[in-house]
């Protein structure tokens, strides 16, 4: 339904007032370093914040014996005991428009080298109109542009007249298990707008590739380096594991097996050996090494293929004669997501593209994103309609991560009038 232009003109006058409490309260959220496992600061932000919306936040835990059977599920890494997701919804006095869920993580990667950073990454800095810090523009902006938004529609004396729900998810990061376990907790919303960041411009996701996060430790055999040739060298035996699945990699990359939503994309399906622990001492032969990786899922595969093709590979390694000794053991613990195409012509996406054009005078640029984020959920397993697009975030996962604060504005104005629109208004109580 549209909305009127005295009400739309409040709208924005109302976005704009609120800039400022924006970036303190984004600031607030990024201080929390919310690494996997310690989420719970940014949890309780989150609950500050929707209380001061005048909503009555409530926790939902991630069961990983209730969610088990789930297609979309994913193998924990570790106990989701004092993780609870939060939740608050809006309830209108009279349900006359369509539901939707505004939804957004609070988990943030590790910080890397904190020493390189010009500013401390738990220590938000504004330089040239960018806010700086892990998880700024991943994705807390996001998070706080729909808070934002939803607070502009009572400054501005109305509110949402359908039911809104607001998720603050845990693990996007690494298994999007929080994101199913609200899914699955709660009603069936009519769309999603997930404020996900652009890839240094404000982008709406079109298309994601599926991940498989997997585990292959290798023992070897002890020795001297005196008598080096009789040990097994557990780390040179991982590092034989890691070229195998480069030459994976290059294959899974060949023309005919790149889904049409990623043509013109340049190497959309990557292997990155993430992590390697191992070794004991600069003089022993080592007798442990373990790999940690993340594999892509190309469209038209699937998350089950790709980890029967992560067993053969680590089959294949352990019969190598180049690395004769060696015992291999493979775990799958972490994402297990199949890929996905967001619908580009659903409504709520297109009444998203043309808001943001109205308000920023300038496109959304359509984004196959060769990284995933928690949308697939809602599209894959619910058939509901997701508008994944956000600010511009520049160095995510990377030193010194921001994000733009004039792009959160556009981000919020946009959000604020596609609810208003697709949920119609009433007054505020």
């Amino acid at each position: 339904m549209t909305i009127d232009s005295g009400a739309r003109r409040a709208i924005l006058e109302a976005v704009s007032a609120l800039r400022d409490e924006g970036t303190e309260t984004l600031a607030r959220l990024v201080r929390c370093p919310s690494t996997l496992g310690n989420e719970a600061s940014a949890l309780n932000e989150m609950e500050r914040v929707y209380r001061g919306l005048g909503l009555d936040p409530f926790r939902v835990p991630t069961d990983p014996v209730a969610l088990a059977d789930h297609p979309g599920f994913s193998p924990p890494l570790i106990s989701y005991e004092g993780r609870d997701n939060v939740v608050a919804v809006h309830t209108p006095r009279e349900k006359k428009g369509r539901s939707l869920t505004l939804q957004g993580h609070v988990d943030v990667v590790p910080e890397g080298a904190a020493d390189i950073w010009v500013t401390p990454p738990y220590e938000p800095s504004i330089r040239d109109g960018r806010m700086y810090g892990r998880g700024a523009g991943d994705m807390k902006a996001g998070i706080i542009a729909y808070c934002m938004a939803f607070k502009a529609l009572g400054l501005a004396g109305l509110q949402p007249a359908a039911e809104v729900q607001m998720q603050s998810v845990i693990e996007e990061e690494c298994s999007g298990n929080g994101a199913l376990a609200c899914m699955v907790a709660m009603p069936k919303p009519d769309a999603v707008i997930i404020p996900e960041p652009g890839p240094g411009l404000p982008a709406l996701y079109s298309a994601e590739v599926g991940v498989v996060w997997a585990w292959v430790t290798v023992t070897g055999r002890p020795a001297h380096v005196r008598d080096i040739k009789a040990g097994v060298n557990a780390i040179e035996a991982a590092m034989a594991v890691a070229a195998r699945f480069k030459s994976y990699e290059d294959d899974q990359n060949r023309g005919e097996k790149i889904h049409a939503s990623f043509r013109g994309v340049n190497h959309p399906v990557n292997v990155n050996i993430g992590t390697l622990e191992g070794g004991e001492w600069n003089s022993s032969v080592p007798t442990r090494a373990k790999l940690g990786m993340r594999v892509g899922v190309m469209m038209g595969n699937t998350a089950a293929n790709v980890r029967a093709d992560i067993e053969k590979i680590v089959e294949d390694a352990r019969r190598d004669e180049a690395t004769a000794g060696a015992k291999f053991k493979l775990e799958f613990k972490g994402f297990m997501a199949d890929p996905c195409v967001f619908d580009m012509e659903a409504e709520i996406v297109r009444l998203a593209t043309r808001t943001f054009q109205d308000v920023a005078g300038t496109e959304l640029r359509h984004y196959p994103a060769t990284g995933l984020t928690d949308g697939r959920f809602f599209q894959l397993y619910q058939k509901t309609p997701v508008a994944c697009f956000g600010p511009d975030a520049q160095e995510i996962h990377g030193i010194d991560e921001s994000v733009g604060l004039d792009s959160i504005h556009d981000i919020t104005a946009t959000i604020a009038l596609t609810m208003a629109e697709w949920c119609g208004l009433e007054a505020k109580r």
